[in-house]
């Protein structure tokens, strides 16, 4: 019934990069569920389940199934509002809509955005601190308790592919030779 939209946020740190997280309302994002079926893995218990409504640890019935939202009740809700602001609310399909359309939840389907900014600046008006600081004094917090800040591995990442490269395995190699070659006759 419901998709597994994302709700992103971002927090600009001045000569840093900045806080930025995006995540499925879903217990796992359905390139989660794809990675699994082809490696083989069977999926951890309690994050989908199959066309008939029944729990699964099997990706593929997963993938034709649905894919269980994160928090229980609390997550369907955020699901239902990100369908709310994300298609209805700016005139585009919800997900039930895009499964008549398509036929099938293996297309990736047209989507809408919704895309909401403040200033922290701005935001903050006349209040006293400086927003931007008193930001890093809570990301200090959270790293000194031996927390990661999401996107720091990506960041980490990108910085080692920046100076290094970008190393494939040959399957990867194989794969984008394919999506080369084929286009989106290959999805």
């Amino acid at each position: 019934m419901l998709g597994t939209n994302p709700l992103a946020f971002g927090w600009p740190r001045p000569g840093k990069s900045p806080y930025v997280f995006d995540f499925a309302t879903s217990v796992a994002a359905r390139g989660e569920i794809e990675l699994h079926r082809r490696a083989g893995k069977t999926l951890p218990e309690g994050w989908a389940i199959d066309a008939d409504g029944q729990p699964t640890t099997d990706p593929e019935a997963a993938l034709a199934g649905a894919m269980l939202p994160f928090g229980e009740h609390k997550g369907s809700a955020i699901s239902t509002m990100i369908e709310l602001l994300a298609g209805i609310m700016i005139g585009d399909l919800t997900s039930p809509e895009v499964l008549d359309a398509l036929g099938s939840t293996a297309l990736a389907p047209a989507h809408g955005e919704l895309i909401i900014a403040f200033s922290p600046e701005g935001f903050g008006g006349d209040r006293p601190g400086n927003p931007f600081a008193r930001a890093e004094v809570l990301f200090e917090a959270m790293v000194g308790q031996g927390a990661r800040l999401p996107s720091q591995r990506r960041y980490a990442a990108r910085a080692k592919s920046q100076t290094g490269g970008i190393i494939l395995t040959a399957s990867e190699m194989e794969q984008l030779d394919r999506l080369h070659a084929l286009g989106l006759d290959a999805v």
